[in-house]
């Protein structure tokens, strides 16, 4: 990967292990379904009307973000914050890590991007430390909130996959429809699960608004944007490591903004989590074969 790509890599990390920290106070706030389905129309308003169109978009391209907007979407993020509402934010932003490799497997018979070892080694180092980094998380995750990010993890991976299977596609322009074609399945999961929104509408104060704000301006389109970006560029192999990142800047936010303490623990974890990283970037890049499918 080019400086370029590994700086535009290490910001999405930033942004989205500042989001668990955010988000936290908005699935808190709001019925969890309620709030991804707020976030997403929100996303789909700001970024159809000025997504890059020189023509119109393709069939093919309605037809490829409609079925990653499912995994991507619906699946991934409705799983998800349903699942960081019923638990802790330290242990979701460990769970949540299973996508990493998780991307990488489902690389290899999708796509044919077979990992080298070197990778593969990376990648059990950069776990280990998210792991050590919150050996003591001072919470108990209840188990249907551990299978509920789990399950949002396993279905962002196969999204990721998608998204390089059925490109190229332009990543604004994919923001978008994925966007709209995720509030009816977010909102109507709401509307049959979840009770209270206007409720919660009335009664959400600035930092729940704030939350969303963030969500859809830096969560969601500046971060997925560069994502969706880099998946077009480079391996999944090479990309996917970077995701591990986010771990260690949510544990930096919760110091920085809830005043987490730091531990022996969380600071070797970190780092062990930084080495894992750049070892699955050392050596010649990985490259990927012709899927004969």
């Amino acid at each position: 990967m080019s400086p370029l790509e590994t700086l535009a890599a290490l910001l999405v990390a930033l942004l989205w292990g500042v989001q668990f920290v955010t988000s936290k106070y908005g699935v808190d706030a709001f019925p969890p379904l309620f709030f991804v389905t707020l976030r997403f129309a929100f996303v789909a308003l700001l970024m159809l009307p000025f997504a890059p169109r020189p023509s119109r978009p393709s069939r093919r391209e309605i037809a490829a973000s409609a079925v990653i907007s499912i995994f991507f979407g619906g699946l991934c993020f409705g799983l998800f914050f349903t699942g960081l509402h019923l638990g802790a934010v330290g242990l979701s932003a460990v769970i949540v890590q299973l996508t990493t490799p998780f991307t990488v497997l489902m690389a290899w018979p999708v796509l044919g991007e077979r990992p080298s070892a070197r990778v593969a080694l990376g990648l059990a180092v950069a776990i280990a430390g998210v792991a050590l980094a919150v050996a003591d998380p001072g919470e108990p995750m209840p188990p249907t909130a551990a299978v509920l990010v789990a399950g949002g993890a396993a279905a962002q991976a196969f999204g990721n996959v998608l998204i390089k299977r059925l490109g190229p596609l332009r990543p604004l322009r994919l923001i978008g429809w994925l966007s709209l074609f995720t509030v009816p399945q977010v909102g109507l999961a709401s509307w049959m699960l979840e009770r209270g929104q206007m409720a919660a509408l009335d009664a959400a104060g600035p930092l729940a608004w704030l939350s969303l704000a963030y969500a859809v301006l830096f969560g969601a389109i500046l971060a997925f944007g560069l994502w969706f970006w880099l998946i077009e560029r480079a391996t999944l192999a090479r990309v996917a490591p970077f995701a591990l990142l986010q771990t260690v800047f949510a544990i930096l936010a919760g110091i920085v903004f809830l005043g987490e303490g730091v531990t022996l623990p969380l600071v070797l974890g970190a780092s062990i989590c930084i080495a894992g990283v750049v070892l699955t970037q050392a050596g010649a890049p990985a490259k990927p074969r012709r899927n004969p499918a």
